[in-house]
C-alpha cells in the first residue's frame, strides 16, 4: 500500500513539474561532480504518543555527490549520506525520555524539468537508533531501515537553494536550505 501511494505521488508531482515547464532547463541545477549539503527541519512526527514535548526538534542533514549525468545532462545519479536526530520528554507520574538518531546512505535520481528546480527520487538505507526510558529503565528499539523519498530543490542563487522532501526520515516532511559546492 505504501509503495503504491509513493508511486502515485511520484507520477503526479513529476507530471505537474513537466506541465509547468514544457521546455527542459538549460542550466543544470544538479549535475556530475556537484556536491550539495542539505540542512533541514522535520514537520510532522512518527511518534504516536500524546503528551510528549520536544527537547530537540526534528533536525536533519544530508550530503550528496553527483556521480554521472544521463540524457544529455538532463538527469543525474547522486549518492551521499543522511544524519538526523530528535529528542522528546514526557512529564507524568514518571518522567520518560525518547531520542531517535538515523544514520544512513542515500542514492537518488535527479531530473530537471524547469530552470532552477532540481526534482529527485531516491532510496535511503540506514540504521535507526531509538532510545526511550525513565530513571529506572533505559530501553531501545534500534533497527535497519530502508525507505523511498521524493524531493525538490529550488535554487534562489547559483549555489543556494531551499528544499523539501517527503518520505521516511526523521519525519514525514523535511524542509530546509541547501548549499552546492
Amino acid at each position: 500500500m505504501k509503495k503504491i501511494l509513493f508511486i502515485k505521488l511520484f507520477v503526479v508531482v513529476f507530471t505537474l513539474f513537466g506541465i509547468c515547464g514544457n521546455v527542459f532547463a538549460q542550466d543544470e541545477a544538479f549535475s556530475k561532480e556537484d556536491m550539495v549539503v542539505n540542512l533541514g527541519v522535520g514537520l510532522g512526527s512518527y511518534i504516536g504518543w500524546s503528551g510528549y514535548s520536544t527537547k530537540v526538534p526534528f533536525i536533519s542533514s544530508s550530503f550528496e555527490y553527483g556521480l554521472f549525468d544521463l540524457f544529455k545532462k538532463r538527469a543525474t545519479i547522486g549518492v551521499g549520506g543522511y544524519l538526523a536526530y530528535t529528542s522528546s520528554k514526557y512529564k507524568g507520574v514518571e518522567d520518560w525520555s525518547y531520542s531517535d538518531l538515523i544514520v544512513g546512505g542515500r542514492a537518488s535520481f535527479h531530473f530537471q524539468f524547469v530552470e532552477k528546480l532540481d526534482t529527485y527520487i531516491g532510496l535511503l538505507l540506514g540504521y535507526d537508533i531509538v532510545s526511550y526510558g525513565h530513571k529506572d529503565a533505559n530501553l531501545g528499539g534500534s533497527r535497519f531501515i530502508s525507505s523511498e523519498f521524493l524531493g525538490a530543490r529550488y535554487y534562489l542563487a547559483k549555489n543556494f537553494s531551499i528544499f523539501g522532501e517527503l518520505g521516511y526520515g526523521i519525519s514525514p516532511l523535511e524542509i530546509g536550505i541547501s548549499f552546492k559546492f
